[in-house]
């Protein structure tokens, strides 16, 4: 009974959004017009169908992803830091201008002198520009100083063609893989960006879209000590697909593509490849028990995989929804556990 309790509540907050709409289904060879890697081959053009064209891309990323998610340094001078807004140029270009530079918001510690630790916070899907500010204000106020920043395609990153940050996540196959590579780039320049003011304890927190964009990060940065994932799955694919946030993600896609072929071509943007390099990480997965976003299944299975290779990373599980993770008092036991584990892990 409470089950289907959770579940109505979950759809009814997910009816609120009423701007949703159905995208075409493009393979987007435009936006891999080269190779992920530098000498990997692999541009499209190369393969006799669409399909086998990014599959081989998507292989050659992920054989190579040190240099898939390679972020090249910025000299201090690019770095804009006005009162607590910072901002810097992205390390890809998109044919939007406006996507091409990133923005943060920083929440210092109050303390005397500072702290040396910090954390980079990742929003959800579609987040609103001030959402995760009041939990980064708390997470600064229990010493931690965190930086909010603004995932591609949202806030003052949209172009004025879109109402939705649609871009990061459709029924574009190319597409959704670069831009979420952008994202995974914009997140790695935020940590060097707080390692040159001299934190040497960062981490990564992300909800969400955020949760796999922050776990790609903690992947790839060697100066993130700590990654809190909040909302979590193995796959991509998976959650598009079954998810209720998506339903219209995957109506672009119904008819075009199958699902393992989804997975295929998007597994360099899926947690699941990576779980190794979080073994030297100190990893809290949060999941919600009656979430039909990221599927209950497919958050435990995350949880088996990192467990079958020896990893133990901490775990929690919210007695809620993924909708209702937000509205109290279940906002309020996810910003505890979130804030403990940064604590403690920093």
């Amino acid at each position: 009974m409470l089950k289907s309790l959770f579940y109505r509540w979950e759809r009814r907050l997910a009816s609120v959004t009423t701007d949703r709409v159905v995208g075409e289904f493009d393979w987007g060879l435009d936006w891999l017009a080269n190779p992920p890697c530098p000498g990997s081959g692999s541009s499209p053009g190369s393969g006799p169908s669409p399909s086998e064209t990014i599959r081989a891309w998507s292989a050659a990323a992920l054989e190579n992803s040190e240099r898939f998610f390679e972020t090249p340094p910025l000299p201090d001078n690019e770095f804009v830091f006005t009162g607590d807004a910072l901002s810097f140029p992205s390390a890809m270009d998109t044919p939007h201008l406006e996507n091409n530079r990133v923005h943060a918001r920083y929440c210092p510690t109050p303390t005397a002198g500072g702290s040396r630790r910090a954390v980079v916070v990742l929003p959800q899907w579609n987040a609103a520009p001030d959402a995760h500010m009041a939990l980064s204000r708390l997470i600064a106020r229990f010493g931690v100083s965190a930086l909010r920043l603004s995932l591609p395609y949202h806030d003052s990153r949209m172009p004025a063609e879109l109402h939705r940050a649609d871009y990061i996540v459709s029924a574009n196959i190319g597409r959704t893989l670069q831009v979420c590579r952008q994202a995974v780039l914009d997140a790695r320049r935020a940590v060097h960006w707080l390692s040159a003011r001299g934190y040497d304890r960062i981490g990564i927190l992300g909800t969400s879209l955020g949760s796999c964009l922050a776990m790609l990060t903690a992947a790839h940065e060697p100066k993130i000590d700590a990654a809190a994932l909040n909302h979590i799955s193995p796959y991509f694919a998976d959650v598009v697909w079954e998810g209720l946030s998506t339903e219209h993600v995957r109506a672009g896609l119904d008819g075009e593509i199958e699902l393992d072929e989804l997975r295929r071509l998007w597994m360099p943007i899926s947690p699941r490849p990576y779980i190794d390099r979080m073994r030297e990480k100190r990893t809290l997965l949060v999941y919600a028990r009656y979430d039909l976003s990221f599927p209950v299944r497919l958050s435990r299975a995350l949880i088996d995989e990192f467990r079958q290779r020896t990893i133990r990373p901490n775990v929690f599980e919210l007695p809620c929804g993924h909708y209702s993770t937000g509205t109290a008092p279940f906002s309020w036991i996810d910003a505890y556990v979130l804030i403990r584990f940064l604590r403690r892990a920093l």
